[in-house]
This record gives structure tokens, sequence and C-alpha cells, in this order.
């Protein structure tokens, strides 16, 4: 199969559109797929590749780390022609998206699409809500020539099938469990950061409004005495958040950046709960690794994140933006370590359950299913 992927961004931009992207291109190279990746440049070093087409672009003012480019035109249409994709499949809304859709109209290429990014519900954090009918009048302005919309999660697809779209399908994500696993020589997170408080509460992602930033201070800042002189704060991350939650921070709070690989599956093996506030998720990568590394998870119970944490038997969910109920449930967690040893057991389990060549080979099937679904038209 012959392959063509339009996105805004891709690696090694450090966002989980971006790295679940890398994934599947490299799963395509494992498999013997063809692919042709049309992105914007990036705000990282890249290396060269034929496979990857790049152009010159500014950073989205709701996602400066997705980035709206402006695609040369002919060489897009040059390289298709050359290229001869069975399918183009596009993975954001903006310039390289709407480029991909306008080729695959044109040159009559059947085209699917995923939906990664909630949007909509970044509106309420930039008080920007009035953008919303706009939005989604654009949305489905953009998807409606799909064959198929995937979607991460089922909460994401019972949100857009309320909205009045059609057409969609699960596509999940997976997790390296080579990787991310509980048992790591050596480690000792205590020694490591300069950690003397006996337990280790971590966050990973973007620091910004949308992942509820705010929320996460409030309990960092409300726990109780009782509780504030034993946990530490690991914070893992960069974004536009960061400064002013350095200036906000308890002295039981340390930041240490952006961790990947190797570096980032330590430490969430080597913590006691990971705490995760965000309710914008559509899937929730992060918190898939945790699990992977057996840590339990205290997570908003919305978006993606409500369809992989099992409530008591991996973690537990917490009502969105309220920190009264997170800071109560940590203690609950913390108080009990026999049920967080069933947890960890539990998360590793269940990650060991979602992997990505399944994942990769479920997709890989719905576009063989396009393309059987268009012939059978054609030819009927």
């Amino acid at each position: 199969m012959k392959i063509a992927l339009f996105t805004d961004t891709y690696a090694p931009d450090v966002n989980g559109v971006a790295r679940t992207l890398k994934r599947f291109t490299d799963y395509l190279d494992t498999k013997g797929h063809e692919y042709k990746v049309f992105a914007p440049e990036s705000t990282q070093e890249s290396l060269f590749s034929s496979h990857i087409h790049r152009f010159a672009s500014f950073p989205f003012f709701l996602y400066p780390e997705c980035r709206v480019a402006w695609p040369n035109m002919l060489q897009v249409k040059a390289e298709l022609q050359k290229f001869q994709p069975d399918l183009i499949h596009i993975a954001t809304p903006f310039n390289i998206g709407f480029c991909g859709l306008h080729y695959a109209k044109k040159l009559n290429i059947p085209v699917v699409g995923s939906y990664h990014t909630d949007f909509d519900q970044y509106l309420d954090y930039y008080d920007l809500q009035f953008f919303s009918k706009f939005l989604w009048k654009y949305m489905h302005w953009f998807h409606r020539p799909f064959q198929k919309i995937f979607v991460p999660s089922m909460e994401t697809k019972d949100q857009l099938r309320k909205q009045g779209f059609r057409n969609l399908h699960i596509w999940g994500r997976g997790v390296d469990c080579s990787l991310f696993k509980p048992d790591f020589e050596d480690l000792d997170l205590h020694h490591e950061y300069g950690i003397k408080e006996k337990y280790i509460l971590t966050y990973v992602g973007r620091l910004a409004p949308e992942k509820d930033i705010e929320t996460l201070m409030k309990i960092s800042h409300q726990l109780p005495a009782s509780m504030k002189d034993k946990v530490h704060w690991v914070i893992v991350g960069d974004g536009p958040s960061k400064t002013e939650m350095e200036k906000q921070a308890p002295d039981n709070m340390t930041f240490a950046g952006y961790l990947s690989g190797k570096n980032l599956a330590r430490l969430y093996a080597g913590s006691d709960l990971f705490v995760f506030p965000s309710p914008t998720e559509t899937f929730g990568n992060v918190v898939l690794e945790a699990l992977a590394c057996g840590t339990p998870v205290v997570g908003a119970n919305s978006g993606g994140v409500k369809n992989i944490v099992q409530e008591g038997r991996t973690g537990s969910l917490c009502e969105p933006r309220n920190a009264e109920d997170f800071i109560q449930t940590i203690g609950r967690l913390l108080g009990n370590e026999g049920l967080r040893k069933e947890m960890k057991y539990h998360a590793r389990k269940y990650a060991l359950s979602q992997t990505w060549d399944q994942i990769f080979d479920g997709l890989l099937k719905e576009y063989e299913d396009v393309l059987i679904e268009l012939d059978e038209v054609r030819y009927a």
C-alpha cells in the first residue's frame, strides 16, 4: 500500500500527535509499505529523509507546537502525481491538511482523516468561547469528504457523534512495554532528584492552560500539612505556563524539563502516583505510559482518560477542575499501600494488551476496507 500523510506536526516535535505519527511511519517501514509525509518545518532539528517533505511555517496560537505552514502547492501536486498514493490520510485541519484535502479531491485519491485534538475545549481555557460555533462549522466542512474519520477513544467518538459527525471509527493508541516498564536496575529517584519526602507524585505533559495546570497547582498548595510533608512533586514538560508555575511552585516541587525514552520511563516507574488533571485529552498517551510502568493514575473523569483508567483497578478518576476531589483521592491511595500494589499489577497487565502493532494492523485494515468499498462502488 502507498500512503500519503498530511500533518501539521511531526517528529521530532514532542506532542502526542507527532509521536504517534512517527510510530506509524516506523511501522510502515517495517511492514514494507511506501509512504510520503507532508509536514511543516519542525521547531526541533530534524533529520533529512526522502519520505518527508517540509514547508516553512509559524506556530498556531492555541498550540504553538502545532505549526501553520505555507505548503508549495505545485511541489505537493508534483510529488503526489509521481508517488501515485492509494490513499491520503489527513491528520490535522490546518494548512497542510487543507492542501492534502484539495489534492485528494482534484486527483481523485481516496481520503481519510484522524481527529487528535479537542480544540473546542481549548477555547474555554483561552476565553475564546465565541469562536466555538465557527470552529464546528469549519470542522464539519473540512471532514465531510473523508471516507472515514478516526478518533482515539470512545469518549471522543461520542462527542463528535453528538456534533453530527458520521463515519467515525476508533483508532486507539498503543504503548511500548519494553521501554515503559516497572522494573529498572538501581532505580532511586529520591537520590537522583535529591528528594527527602516519602512519596513522589508526577505530572507529565504540556505546561499550558488547556491541561488544567491551574488545578494541578491548587492541588499542590492545598494538600493538608500532614500529607504535604510526605510528598514531592516532579513536573515533566514545557510550555507557556511553565514560568508562572515556577513562580507559584511550593518548596516540594521539582521541574525536570522535557524527558523522553528511558529517562521518562524511569521517572514513571519510580513514582508512587501519576497525577493528570487535564480534561481535554482525546486519548492521553502519557496516562498509558504511566500504567505500563505500573504507576496508578489519578486523572480527570473526562475525555479519553476516562476510557483508559479503570476506576479502583488501575487508578482513580476525579471530577474535572475539582482540586478537593483530587486531594482526597491522592490521600486515600497514599494511605493504602495494598491497594496501590494491586493497581500496579492491573495497570501493567492492561498496558501489555495495548500493543502498537495491534493498533496499526487495525488501521491498515480500515484503509483496505475503504479501498475495497470504493472499488465496489466504482465497478457496480
